[in-house]
């Protein structure tokens, strides 16, 4: 799965990298790469003001999460026997350059298996110990889906992977005016069926997501393993169907703000930053639930273990910290923080804490939501195979 993160008018890393401090090669350092639009860069000048030493610090931004697991991947292909015998084997360090390029790096919850059974980072505790000192401070679902055994899939007696530090979901966004027009709004995913918006939706471009949400209209499960045994699944994702204009991951707000649709579904961390600048466009949580996603803090394969990045992973799960991180990027946080409406311009603040809407909370919502978690391989073939079926 991959989420686009164009967060506008924020004060976030949006530079080619950020640095701060100065000195020489044996000061020390954090490098980080990151999600761009993920941190904001007051966060960081934060964390350096408050080390007792002189540290030099490298951000640096990514565009998207799929290029941060793809860095991943090349930092641990080995080089070829013909570039072995080459003339760069005599320049020292050169082999060492690709693992020890990067201390912590942002991943989604969505890559954490792929990247621990390639192999591609290593645990950030073997157990759930106190190596991370605001560890204790996350709330268990949040521990449980970073607890994984060596294949990646979720155990209570794994190893700690990964350390979350906010979070978003998939949201259904809408044109408010068009659908006054109609006379309703939508509140849940069963209002993508309704009459009047035939051929003015567009849905993401991914089969866990969209067949997600049919089940979760027909009361199941996200992460249901077998297809099979749901009755009028596939007919259900038919009618959908044709409801839909477009399929599409990366360009499915561009129709919506241009009135080609009138609703889509996508994730938050695309959808909230735009709210300020298109006041005719509403988001809403579905009231049945939704799926969930995370970013999260891993140390590639091959580095040694930096205290300056354990530092910076318990700053980042400090309450104040948090909430920085939260409302400069359009967010939420697994750490707890109280966050007021003068914290947050509307219509944002509505969407992100307190909007109750029929007498249920969004946090109640949130309680009704899921985490895409890793499915068996023949599970996966499942959804793609019906998801390229119903397209058709």
């Amino acid at each position: 799965m991959d989420r686009r993160s164009f967060l506008l008018g924020t004060s976030t890393l949006a530079l080619s990298q950020l640095l701060f401090g100065c000195g020489g090669n044996n000061q020390r350092q954090l490098k980080v790469r990151l999600l761009k639009g993920s941190i904001p860069d007051q966060v960081v000048n934060q964390f350096h003001k408050g080390l007792q030493q002189q540290v030099q610090l490298k951000f640096a931004p990514v565009e998207q999460i799929q290029d941060l697991f793809q860095q991943l991947q090349n930092w641990q292909q080995k080089p070829k026997a013909t570039d072995e015998q080459g003339w760069w084997r005599f320049i020292p360090f050169r082999q060492g350059q690709k693992l020890a390029d990067t201390d912590l790096v942002t991943l989604g919850d969505y890559w954490l298996k792929a990247a621990i059974e390639q192999k591609l980072i290593q645990p950030l505790q073997e157990v759930q110990g106190n190596e991370l000192k605001q560890w204790s401070t996350l709330n268990e679902r949040w521990k449980q889906l970073v607890t994984r055994n060596d294949q990646g899939y979720l155990d209570t007696q794994g190893k700690v992977w990964g350390a979350p530090y906010r979070w978003g979901s998939t949201v259904i966004v809408y044109n408010r005016e068009k659908l006054e027009k109609l006379g309703w709004a939508p509140k849940d995913w069963s209002d993508l069926w309704r009459d009047g918006v035939q051929q003015r939706i567009s849905l993401l471009n991914q089969p866990r997501e969209v067949i997600g949400l049919v089940l979760k209209k027909l009361g199941k499960s996200y992460n249901t393993e077998n297809l099979d045994q749901v009755p009028d699944l596939e007919k259900e994702l038919q009618t959908l169907n044709q409801q839909v204009k477009l399929y599409s991951s990366n360009n499915y707000l561009e129709p919506l703000i241009m009135e080609d649709t009138w609703l889509a579904v996508g994730w938050s961390s695309d959808i909230l930053p735009l709210l300020g600048r298109y006041p005719q466009l509403t988001v809403v949580m579905p009231q049945s639930g939704t799926a969930i996603w995370a970013d999260l803090w891993v140390r590639p394969a091959g580095i040694i273990k930096n205290t300056l990045s354990d530092q910076w992973i318990d700053f980042c799960w400090q309450p104040t910290t948090a909430k920085q991180i939260s409302v400069l990027t359009k967010s939420n946080s697994p750490i707890s923080t109280n966050i007021s409406a003068s914290d947050i311009q509307e219509p944002l603040w509505s969407f992100l804490e307190s909007d109750v809407y029929d007498g249920l909370r969004l946090r109640e919502v949130f309680d009704k939501s899921e985490f895409l978690l890793p499915l068996p391989p023949s599970a996966i073939k499942q959804y793609e195979s019906l998801f390229a079926k119903i397209k058709v």
